[in-house]
């Protein structure tokens, strides 16, 4: 039976799935039981949860004492792999037996009990090989005045900073390069069969680097060129936003790591399939929202100006970490 064959259109319900948490710190402890327990309430049980502990002994103890009895799906282990959240995502890889694997982010819970189901219920098309879904901030107090949004409640356009759903994404189902990596999923098989995710560009600890599950995407579907990469917004994860995230610091700080990492996959695969929504993205969506957030501070309301000068300064830091990515790799 070759691969294709054995992705033949079956019931959501006759789909295995493995969903994943990687976790770092004990910080989050308050966010990642939240996390379990909502994986664990799920309408459709997961065949197993796998805890990946990013080398943190007592993280490792504590949530082996605190988890493993809740149910006998779950699994404990820690990085066997380099640190950071890459070499998390394969050690759960080498483990999964699931046909899906779904990864939530250690401070997301899954909005509702169909979370899981919805995910699977779009894997009964053979074509498609990744789901992924939205992912709203649930802000420590109130939305930061930097961060400009069109309307109130609304995903906005700088939101990827703080790892959530922005606007420029599509707001129905549809095919997509990438997901977003706090609510994203893949068949096991053919995610294996190509190593998994690339160490070194993706975040460690707390450190703001991204774009390895861009690069896993990209990568997937340039050995599988009929392969279909689904986001479904219905698909909901709220996502805690730690305070120091809502600082103008870290806008620029994640920014300008954004722009390194980019300068990273632009080398393993090719600028043009690293950048191609970007380049959409800064020449369509962002001039927009400079445009907005302009007009509304000549309106009377000042504060509105905040949010087109962060704008042009993600971009600015964007910009400034490619050309030092690009620049280090030529220097070396």
């Amino acid at each position: 039976m070759t691969q294709q064959d054995s992705l033949a259109g079956s019931s959501s319900s006759a789909l295995s799935s493995t969903v994943v948490v990687c976790a770092y710190t004990l910080d989050r402890w308050d966010d990642l039981s939240a996390a379990v327990d909502a994986v664990l309430d799920q309408s459709i049980a997961a065949s197993e949860l796998i805890l990946v502990i990013d080398h943190n002994d007592e993280l490792a103890e504590r949530a082996r004492a605190e988890f493993s009895p809740r149910s006998s799906s779950v699994t404990v282990v820690e990085n066997r792999h380099p640190r950071g959240l890459s070499g998390a995502r394969n050690t759960s890889l080498d483990m999964a037996t699931g046909d899906i694997v779904v990864f939530l982010d250690d401070d997301a819970r899954p909005r509702s009990t169909q979370w899981l189901s919805s995910i699977l219920h779009h894997y009964t098309d053979r074509a498609v090989y990744a789901v992924g879904g939205s992912a709203y901030p649930v802000w420590p107090h109130t939305r930061p005045a930097f961060l400009p949004t069109a309307v109130t409640g609304e995903p906005g356009e700088l939101d990827w900073i703080v790892g959530c759903t922005y606007r420029g994404q599509p707001t129905t189902t549809s095919a997509v390069r990438n997901l977003m990596g706090a609510n994203m999923s893949f068949r096991r098989e053919p995610v294996a069969a190509l190593g998994g995710f690339v160490s070194g560009i993706g975040r460690i600890g707390r450190i703001p680097l991204g774009c390895e599950e861009t690069e896993l995407c990209i990568r997937l579907r340039q050995n599988h060129p009929d392969a279909e990469i689904v986001f479904d917004p219905s698909i909901i994860v709220d996502h805690t936003v730690s305070a120091d995230r809502t600082r103008p610091r870290y806008l620029l700080t994640r920014s300008y790591a954004e722009g390194v990492s980019k300068a990273a996959i632009s080398r393993l695969i090719g600028a043009e399939d690293a950048l191609s929504s970007e380049r959409a993205y800064t020449a369509k969506v962002l001039p927009r929202a400079v445009g907005r957030e302009t007009s509304a501070a000549a309106r009377g309301n000042p504060v509105r100006m905040w949010g087109a000068v962060a704008v042009v300064a993600s971009v600015g830091a964007a910009g400034m970490g490619y050309a030092r990515g690009r620049l280090s790799r030529i220097s070396n």
